[in-house]
C-alpha cells in the first residue's frame, strides 16, 4: 500500500480509574477506551487498527471483547516499554496504508489482585524453557535486586549517591501533589527516602514504584485527519526503539540500557535535541532507572546523572520538568506503566495538566524501560508537524 506522507498524530488520551479500582484488567481496557474515544470524537466503528500488551492480553481476545474489527492488529509485548514500540508500530502501519485509525488500550488490576506469581512468571514460569532464564526463575535475583546492582555499580563507578537518587523520588513527589488522582501526595524530603526501609542495598522503599491499578488508551490516526477531530493533535515526531538484553544476567553494561541507542535515533528523527525538549515522561520503576535514562538519552553525559537531578532540575519549575503525573513512584504503577508516559506527555502538550502544567510545553519525550532495563522505546511528540 502506499505510503502517505502527513505524518501520524496521537488524537486522543484516556486513563481508567486508579490507584485503587473494583475493575478486572479487562474492564480497565474498556472503560479507557470508552473514555478516549468521547476524548477526540472518533466512532468506535472507525477504528481499524488495535494494539495491547500485557501479562494476560492478547490482542485478539481483547479486540473481541471491546468489539472492534481491525484490518492490523498487534501485541507485542516488551514489558514497560510496550506502548512505545506499538506507538512506533503503529506510526508505521499509518504511514504505510495498512490502516489509518490505531486504538491502543491497556488495563491492569495488579493491585487488587495481587498474588505471588508475576515475578516467576515473567521469568518464564514452569515451563522448560531454553537460555538464562531456566537458571534466573528458580535461583536469579529478585526484581529489585537487578536494579539494585545497576545502582550499586552506579555508585561505585561514578561516585552517585543516595542523597542524589532521593531527589528524584523527592520530585515526584512534588509533581504528584498536582495530581488529585495520585496513590501518594504528601511531601517527602531527601532525609524521608534515605530513612525509608531499606529493600535491595542501596535502594530504599521510597526509592521504589508503588502498585497499583490502572489503565490507558490511545488514539493515532492521521494527522491530517487528527486536526479535525476534537483536540489539539500531538504530533509524533519520531518513535524508536532498542534492545540490549531480556534477562538481567546478559545485562551487558548494568550502567548503560538501550536507551543509549534509540535516544540518539529519535533526535535524529525528530530533528531535535535534548536542549528542545519541554518535558521528559521517564519510566520510573526505581529511581536509578530515571538516572540511567537521562543519561543514555543525552540529557547529561554517562556519570553525571546525580549531579544533573540535584537541585529540583526534574521538579515543578525545574529546567527539565520529569513525570509531571506524580510517575511510578508516586502516582500510579500497574505493573506496565509505558502508556501513562504517553497520556501524560500528550496532555502537557495540550495545555490540560492543571496544576501540573509545563508553561509553554511544546514538545515531549517519553522513553519507556522493559523487562530489567532491556527493552526501550522512546517517543517525541510535538504541537507542530516535523
Amino acid at each position: 500500500m502506499k505510503r502517505s506522507d502527513r505524518g501520524v498524530a496521537i488524537a486522543g488520551i484516556a486513563l481508567s480509574d486508579y490507584p485503587r479500582s473494583p475493575l478486572s484488567p479487562w474492564e480497565h481496557h474498556a472503560l479507557a477506551m470508552q473514555r478516549v474515544l468521547e476524548d477526540c470524537g472518533v466512532r468506535k466503528s472507525s477504528i481499524d487498527g488495535y494494539m495491547t500488551a500485557g501479562a494476560h492480553d492478547e490482542a485478539v481476545a481483547m479486540a473481541e471483547y471491546l468489539g472492534i474489527t481491525p484490518r492490523y492488529i498487534d501485541s507485542t509485548m516488551t514489558g514497560g516499554s510496550s506502548f512505545e514500540v506499538l506507538t512506533q508500530h503503529a506510526v508505521g502501519a499509518i504511514e504505510h496504508g495498512m490502516c489509518e485509525t490505531v486504538l491502543i488500550t491497556y488495563g491492569s488490576a495488579m493491585l487488587s489482585q495481587q498474588g505471588r506469581s508475576l515475578g516467576t512468571r515473567l521469568l518464564g514460569g514452569p515451563k522448560k524453557v531454553p537460555g538464562p532464564v531456566q537458571f534466573e526463575g528458580p535461583y536469579g535475583n529478585t526484581l529489585v535486586g537487578a536494579y539494585a546492582m545497576a545502582a550499586q555499580l552506579h555508585m561505585h563507578r561514578f561516585g552517585t549517591t543516595s542523597e542524589q537518587l532521593a531527589e528524584i523520588a523527592v520530585a515526584a513527589r512534588k509533581h504528584a501533589r498536582g495530581n488529585p488522582n495520585a496513590m501518594y501526595s504528601d511531601p517527602i524530603s531527601v532525609e524521608d527516602v534515605l530513612s525509608s526501609r531499606m529493600i535491595a542495598s542501596p535502594l530504599h522503599l521510597l526509592d521504589c514504584c508503588v502498585i497499583s491499578d490502572g489503565g490507558g488508551a490511545l488514539v493515532l490516526t492521521t494527522s491530517e485527519r487528527a486536526r479535525d477531530l476534537a483536540k489539539p493533535p500531538a504530533y509524533v515526531l519520531s518513535a524508536t526503539a532498542a534492545q540490549t538484553h531480556w534477562n538481567i544476567s546478559q545485562m551487558p553494561d548494568f550502567t548503560t540500557t538501550a536507551a543509549a541507542i534509540c535516544g540518539p535515533d529519535a533526535f535524529r528523527d525528530a530533528g531535535l535535541s535534548p536542549e528542545d525538549i519541554d518535558t521528559v515522561q521517564l519510566y520510573d520503576s526505581f529511581t536509578i532507572t530515571v538516572l540511567l535514562l537521562l543519561e543514555d538519552l543525552g540529557f547529561c553525559a554517562k556519570g553525571e546523572g546525580g549531579a544533573f537531578v540535584e537541585g529540583g532540575r526534574l521538579a515543578p519549575g525545574g529546567a527539565l520538568p520529569a513525570n509531571t503525573d506524580g510517575g511510578g513512584l508516586s502516582a500510579c504503577h500497574p505493573g506496565m506503566r509505558g502508556i501513562f508516559l504517553l497520556v501524560e506527555a500528550t496532555r502537557q502538550l495540550r495545555g490540560e495538566a492543571g496544576d501540573a502544567q509545563v508553561p509553554g510545553c511544546r514538545t515531549a519525550l517519553a522513553c519507556g524501560s522493559g523487562g530489567w532495563l532491556s527493552c526501550m522505546g522512546v517517543v517525541i511528540l510535538g504541537t507542530e508537524e516535523r
